[in-house]
């Protein structure tokens, strides 16, 4: 081969050579590696390496305080939903018919007192009624006046022979018929008189008006509708309740309704319905509203019947872990391991919710926190946890079921 060939061939050849030769001390040096950590590992572990596993398996995961169900006095409370609605209406309507309406002085929601004027007629047509009956009234006056005249001269005259007897009896007719005619005369008059007031429509009592129909220039029938009064501005709640609880309800109980949108209103049972719904087995109660403040009739309310009072076993909220639909506590075992308790939560109070499956009193149970616990973990106990502050009886919320 040409020498000069020769040359560039070996030239070439040497970086691959070169590269070679490093791969293959690398494959080495992992090998040894990981002969070393196998040896490593199957090698028993030192005291110290035992020490520090085994602190690390004792390490608290958390620090608590611990608490005890605490018995509570509790107010019993029956929930309820309803609506709210006026005690009672009045329908004020038109006494006349085919006259026309002249002037509207209310509109919805005015509070009107008992005999204002809510509307008035025009009257033109009764004045003119009126007037044409007092002069008929006058008229008779005077046509009685004579007869009364002509027969008290037959009365003078009938010992005397001048009259004859049947010329007596007329004259005496005739003031008996214009005395009649009179009477008829005058309770015409006070006919016209009556519907002459009833060309103003008055408010049959107290009260705020709800409805308004009445406008101005309409000729109205008898008998229609111009408004609608809530009788003394009263409302109620008209709870439905399930027929099972219908008995633990009683007239006079104090219930705290709660309109949509608003405060809580002190409300006090008035009756209790006699029968109940075949489709939905509710029974209504009828709840007076004394100081209804924002509410309105006809909106949608829920409130709680007090119907009773107990105690009960109460926990901080905050010990209770609800998961997946089931509710745990923690109880801390003598070696500061906590164990995960499935329990039965009731009502809730305050910051307080009732447990009903029984738990010892004594019982040392993770106060808070419980959402970072796990079954068997190892706390540290830094305390007891503040009893409730107020001993005095609550008001029971329904809670969670669990």
């Amino acid at each position: 081969m040409n020498p000069t060939l020769r040359s560039i061939a070996q030239h070439r050849a040497l970086p691959w050579s070169l590269a070679a030769v490093a791969t293959i001390a690398t494959l080495g040096a992992l090998t040894l590696a990981v002969r070393a950590q196998a040896q490593a590992s199957s090698a028993p572990a030192s005291p110290e390496a035992k020490s520090a596993a085994a602190a690390a398996a004792a390490k608290p995961a958390l620090s608590v305080s611990v608490v005890s169900p605490q018995a509570t006095p509790l107010t019993l409370n029956l929930g309820a939903n309803g609506s709210i609605a006026a005690w009672q209406e009045a329908s004020i309507g038109s006494e006349t018919n085919g006259w026309r309406l002249a002037e509207v002085k209310v509109n919805v929601g005015d509070r009107v007192q008992r005999g204002q004027v809510l509307a008035s007629f025009a009257n033109e047509m009764a004045q003119a009624e009126l007037a044409q009956s007092k002069a008929a009234v006058a008229e008779a006056e005077a046509t009685l006046a004579e007869a009364a005249a002509n027969a008290q001269r037959a009365r003078e005259l009938q010992a005397t022979g001048a009259l004859s007897a049947e010329r007596i009896a007329q004259l005496l007719t005739a003031e008996r018929t214009a005395q009649a005619r009179l009477e008829a005369i005058k309770a015409s008059t006070n006919m016209v008189q009556i519907r002459l007031t009833q060309t103003r429509v008055l408010a049959p009592d107290s009260g705020v008006i709800s409805a308004r129909s009445a406008t101005v220039g309409a000729v109205v029938p008898a008998g229609q509708e111009l408004f609608r009064l809530i009788r003394g501005g009263r409302l109620e709640w008209r709870a439905e309740v399930p027929a099972s609880d219908l008995a633990r309800v009683q007239p006079g109980q104090v219930v705290s309704v709660v309109p949509a949108g608003g405060g809580s209103i002190a409300g006090r049972v008035r009756m209790v319905a006699p029968t109940v719904d075949a489709a939905t087995r509710n029974g209504l109660v009828y709840v007076d509203l004394p100081q209804p403040g924002t509410a309105k009739a006809g909106m949608f309310a829920r409130g709680e019947f007090a119907i009773g009072s107990g105690s009960g076993q109460t926990l901080p909220q905050a010990a209770v872990l609800f998961r997946d639909g089931f509710s745990y506590v923690f109880k801390l075992d003598p070696d500061n391991r906590v164990r995960q308790i499935k329990v039965t939560t009731g009502r809730r109070v305050g910051d307080r919710i009732e447990i009903v499956s029984p738990i010892e009193a004594n019982t040392r149970l993770v106060a808070a926190g419980v959402g970072f616990l796990a079954d068997g973990d190892r706390v540290r106990v830094v305390g007891n946890a503040p009893a409730s502050a107020s001993a005095a009886p609550a008001t029971a919320k329904p809670a969670a079921k669990s």
